[in-house]
Order: structure tokens, then C-alpha cells, then sequence
């Protein structure tokens, strides 16, 4: 599923904590900086990656990054080679592929032993969608359950990404809380995606605490300052680094909370891509914090 047919936002005020200026955290220290293996999810690039996925994979390493989070596209998340194959690429670049966003409901157990296979740590649901009745959160945290399982065989876990409807009331209650509570930690992880919990209005550090060791991975992606949240704004995705929120403060908290990979994500450009997430990695790569 294309994620740009189904992402809206709508409206909301963040929280001040989440919304302060990244300028500070951004200066360059001369030295690489807290993240040491700085991932990026692949959807960043999605228009480029299909055209010429080793070239996009030999100019992500130039650039720092020292691990990969795949997504399914139209030649599956390897992208037209075996696991092997893939994983043989990586070794050459010095990435890692740790993780992939794909379709949990469909020949998983396949997926999952090619993943297992050649040492990834996740598979992950990238999307569930806004659901009628608070009972379909619970029955979507029973097939995590058992994708976990599946998962758990191979020798991999299982997680879900969020975007910002769960983090929103819905009949008085989080569908996050649902879906969290309702799942077996021991086969479950959550990664989030902080840009979307910011755009719910929310504070992704009180939702680590109440949730210590839950939220396994992140997506660090950018928001643009001052921007009114709306409802069906368009994606204000931006450059990490030159937005609103203030990942030099989560950051620092974040991985006593349990967080354990740190993934950058952009969806909107205002620049080509690649050159988007090359300033990205240069930012965090010399973030400390």
C-alpha cells in the first residue's frame, strides 16, 4: 500500500516540550554524535530507490548512515534481489538492514524467515488505519499478537508504526492505550513515529514513560515551523534539523525509556530527496545530546 494515497493529518496543537526551535542541537561538533548507527527509512526515497536501488544505497552509506529500514515496494523489501543477495550489498556499503515495513496480513511467515535469515531485527506494520469501533483496535492487537509469534520463530520481533490517528481520542479513549496494552510485550514492540504523535498534540516523552521498553525504534522526522495544525493539512514533513520539533531534548531522554534504534524519515520536499536526507544525516550525526 502507498502510504502518500492515505496520509492526512488533521488538526491539533503540539505540545511546547515537542515544538521548541532544533537550531541549538544542530552545530556541528566536529565529531560524530550520541546516534551511533543512525538508520533511515527507505520511504524517504521512494520516488529515486525503485530507478537504481544500489546507487541510492551507495550514496545513503556516503552519507553516513549505518543502517537501513526497508518498506515493500513493487519488487518486494529487497528490491529486486534475494535476501542474500541483499544482505551481501549491504555488507559491502557497511549498512545493516535491521528492519522492513511491510504487509503483515500476506505470506508472512515467508517474510519472516528471509528476514530471520540473514539477521534483521523487525518486521513492522506500517499502517492500520482509523478504525470504526474501538473493539477493531483489539482485534488488530490480537494479529500483532500473532504476527509476534511468527516473528518470535524466526528469531525476530514484531512491531507496529504509528501515525497520528491512534494518538487521538476516539470515543473517549487513545487507540495507542488499546493497542498497547492489548498486546504481549514479550512478542510486540511499537516504533514511533514522533512527527505523527507531535501532530496529534501529544508529548512523544510522557508516551515513552507511560510506556517504558515499549517503544523499541523511532522515526526522526522534521516539522516545519510555524505551521498551523489543520485538519487535512498537507504533509509538513522537513529537513530533520531545521524544524519544530526538539529532538535534541527527546533524544536525550529517550533511550533510558527503552529506545533502541533511531531511524530518519522525510516525506515532503522542498529540495531533491536525496539531498534532504544527506542534511538530515550530516544534523544528526552531529547531534549531541
Amino acid at each position: 500500500m502507498d502510504r502518500k494515497d492515505f496520509i492526512k493529518m488533521s488538526g491539533g496543537a503540539a505540545l511546547g516540550m515537542a515544538l521548541a526551535s532544533c537550531g541549538a542541537g544542530g552545530k556541528s561538533t566536529g565529531n560524530r554524535g550520541t546516534i551511533k548507527n543512525l538508520g533511515i527509512q527507505l520511504y524517504s526515497l521512494r520516488d529515486d530507490l525503485p530507478k537504481d536501488p544500489k546507487g541510492v544505497l551507495k550514496k545513503l552509506a556516503s552519507f553516513g548512515y549505518k543502517e537501513i529500514e526497508s518498506y515493500e515496494g513493487a519488487n518486494g523489501m529487497f528490491w529486486g534481489m534475494s535476501n542474500t543477495e541483499f544482505k551481501k550489498y549491504m555488507d559491502s556499503l557497511g549498512l545493516t538492514i535491521v528492519s522492513s515495513h511491510c504487509d503483515y496480513k500476506k505470506d508472512f511467515e515467508r517474510k519472516a524467515a528471509e528476514a530471520g535469515a540473514i539477521g534483521m531485527k523487525y518486521l513492522i506494520c506500517p499502517w492500520l488505519g482509523k478504525q470504526r469501533r474501538l473493539d477493531d483496535y483489539k482485534r488488530a492487537a490480537d494479529d500483532f499478537n500473532k504476527a509476534g509469534e511468527i516473528c518470535q520463530k524466526n528469531g525476530i520481533r514484531f512491531a507496529y508504526h504509528n501515525h497520528d490517528y491512534s494518538f487521538r481520542i476516539q470515543d473517549t479513549q487513545y487507540p495507542q492505550d488499546i493497542m498497547m496494552k492489548n498486546t504481549d510485550p514479550a512478542l510486540v514492540d511499537f516504533e514511533m513515529d514522533m512527527y505523527w504523535v507531535v501532530t496529534a498534540g501529544q508529548d512523544p516523552i510522557e508516551w515513552m514513560k507511560k510506556y517504558k521498553w515499549r517503544f523499541k525504534l523511532c522515526h526522526i522526522k522534521d516539522r516545519k515551523k510555524d505551521t498551523p495544525f489543520k485538519d487535512g493539512e498537507p504533509n509538513q514533513s522537513c529537513i530533520v534539523g531545521k524544524g519544530s520539533i526538539d529532538y535534541k531534548s527527546i533524544l536525550a531522554q529517550a533511550k533510558s525509556l527503552g529506545m533502541q534504534r533511531y531511524i530518519l524519515e522525510q516525506e515532503a520536499y522542498e529540495k531533491a530527496p536525496l539531498d534532504c536526507v544527506k542534511e538530515g544525516a550530516a544534523y544528526l550525526n552531529n547531534l549531541v545530546f
